[in-house]
């Protein structure tokens, strides 16, 4: 019975991950680092899954891969870390009442495509074409989804308190 290259990398997935994480985790320094690094290698070996099954040794390719992965990113990390300094600090949250971060709460319950299109439309003040070409999306598609996150953040900055006996808000309390 032959083992199938999907096969092949489960298998060795199940049997080296651990091993290749806590190799990488001495490399880095950083457990969720080491742990991304080594997903980053197993998913490069699903791209061609069957020149990786004729690899003579995979686990030592998906080591070498990790750690190359570990050291471009910590590279690039590096490089920001630089122009950080020369930019300064990254400004403070200017509104911190329990009105903002309640909407800021309610917008991460949305959905991404809705929560993106009111953030550039309302935070960041993109027209509803700017805004199409940045997501690549019809502007259609942009006006409908300001129209239903508009409608899921009333649903969800809402109290129930305020909804009258006919549905409508009780903007008086």
């Amino acid at each position: 019975m032959t083992v199938s290259d999907g096969d092949l990398i489960t298998e060795l997935y199940a049997g080296s991950f651990r091993r290749l994480v806590v190799q990488l985790y001495a490399v880095t320094g950083d457990l969720s680092e080491a742990q991304e690094a080594v997903q980053e290698a197993f998913t490069k070996a699903l791209v061609a899954p069957g020149r990786f099954a004729r690899l003579d040794n995979p686990e030592a390719w998906l080591r070498r891969v990790a750690v190359n992965v570990a050291r471009s990113r910590h590279r690039r990390r590096r490089v920001l870390d630089r122009l950080m300094l020369r930019i300064g600090p990254p400004p403070a949250v200017a509104d911190r009442s329990p009105d903002h971060l309640a909407l800021l709460a309610a917008m991460r319950e949305l959905p991404e495509g809705q929560r993106t299109a009111l953030a550039l439309h309302y935070l960041v003040d993109l027209p509803v074409d700017e805004i199409a070409t940045t997501l690549g999306v019809s502007a259609g598609t942009v006006k409908s989804r300001l129209s239903r996150g508009r409608q899921a953040l009333a649903a969800l900055l809402t109290d129930p308190d305020d909804i009258t006996s006919t549905g409508r808000i009780d903007v008086r309390s």
